[in-house]
């Protein structure tokens, strides 16, 4: 393999957010880039759907300004108690996943960057380049599979990765300190309702949580975390069970399609193989519940571009974008599954100069 011609610079598997602006990073650095995911169209995915202010800077940062519903701040709530706080910094963003990755899919169009569907299904690497293996989509039955050589690849194809997995990345469940029957998952619907606040309302019922983010007009979205356990039992109970009173304010005004996501929680043993870097959901994801993923992953797809020369550079430019998160995440999710949890949302009231620095740190 050796010293032969490669057909792009970088070559990005998975087209979501994350892996768009990496792609946008890479045209401004003045590389080749070719997008690859088994997806066609807008892609969708079960998120909470909202914008942090840093986040909200960051995708204007890349040339993108999807459309959505301004967030002041963020409500903890809980019967009869609870803690609000108003960004700092400006206001962030709640808009629809199909927004924003429509946003970004056509920034990195304008950029030059090239779009190709089709599902990876092997890497090989020597010290000039990798090769990787495309079987195109079920629904491409023209197109014959391909070997596509680059001088880089960048996984960006979230929890589940396949590019994490064929570099030999993987940490497997129950390894490493991970409890699998601990694992949380996330469901999220829409509803046809106006909003009744600006503010991200995080709904704390003794099992799980409810993220209730305006996005239009005329939508709120609602993503639900809870364990396993609890998840499994669908959105509907879960949402009639843990959170009653949310409940009747919604009514039965779905829109749009359920989505799932989980277990939540995974692990890479490094960021870095050779040729090939992990970036966003791909790298290691602990939970949904601080909301800060579309920024950390924005922030991880810079640094992947910036050290393209370096791993050792992007592993330790990825612990530093990353390491409020897993921190505050982490501690956050220890306290919600332990018997404390009931005192969060209290905690929370009674501290507002501690809950709001939270806040800050989280929307920065």
């Amino acid at each position: 393999m050796g010293g032969r011609a490669t057909d792009t610079d970088v070559l990005v598997v998975g087209a979501g957010p994350v892996g768009l602006a990496a792609a946008t990073r890479a045209r401004a650095a003045g590389l080749d880039v070719l997008v690859v995911d088994r997806r066609a169209g807008t892609l969708d995915k079960a998120c909470g759907e909202g914008l942090l202010p840093g986040a909200l800077r960051a995708v204007r940062d890349l040339g993108a300004d999807p459309p959505g519903q301004p967030l002041t701040g963020i409500s903890y709530r809980a019967p009869g108690r609870h803690a609000d706080h108003r960004f700092a910094a400006g206001p962030g963003r709640g808009v629809r996943r199909t927004a924003l990755h429509a946003a970004l899919r056509a920034r990195a169009a304008d950029v030059g960057a090239d779009l190709s569907y089709g599902r990876v299904t092997a890497l090989r690497q020597d010290a000039d380049g990798v090769e990787v293996e495309i079987v195109p989509g079920s629904r491409d039955t023209a197109r014959q599979p391909e070997t596509l050589r680059a001088r880089w690849v960048l996984g960006c194809d979230g929890l589940h990765s396949t590019v994490r997995r064929l570099a030999g990345l993987d940490v497997r469940p129950g390894r490493g300190g991970d409890r699998p029957s601990r694992s949380r998952y996330g469901l999220r619907r829409h509803f046809r309702v106006a909003p009744w606040t600006d503010l991200v309302e995080v709904h704390w019922s003794p099992h799980a949580e409810a993220y209730v983010t305006p996005v239009a007009a005329d939508v709120v979205g609602v993503a639900l975390l809870a364990p396993r356990t609890v998840s499994g039992a669908g959105f509907d109970t879960l949402l009639r069970t843990q959170f009653p009173e949310l409940a009747v304010r919604l009514g039965a005004t779905e829109a749009g399609p359920l989505l799932g996501a989980g277990p939540l929680r995974c692990r890479s043993s490094r960021r870095t193989a050779g040729r090939v870097r992990l970036v966003g959901d791909a790298s290691g994801y602990v939970d949904a519940l601080t909301g800060e993923g579309v920024r950390v992953g924005l922030a991880q797809a810079d640094a992947a571009v910036r050290h393209l020369d370096d791993p050792a550079a992007y592993e330790r430019a990825w612990r530093t974008a990353t390491r409020d998160y897993r921190a505050l995440t982490t501690g956050l999710v220890a306290w919600a599954s332990s018997p404390a949890r009931g005192a969060i949302v209290p905690a929370a009231a009674r501290l507002p100069w501690l809950y709001g620095a939270v806040v800050e740190r989280l929307a920065r």
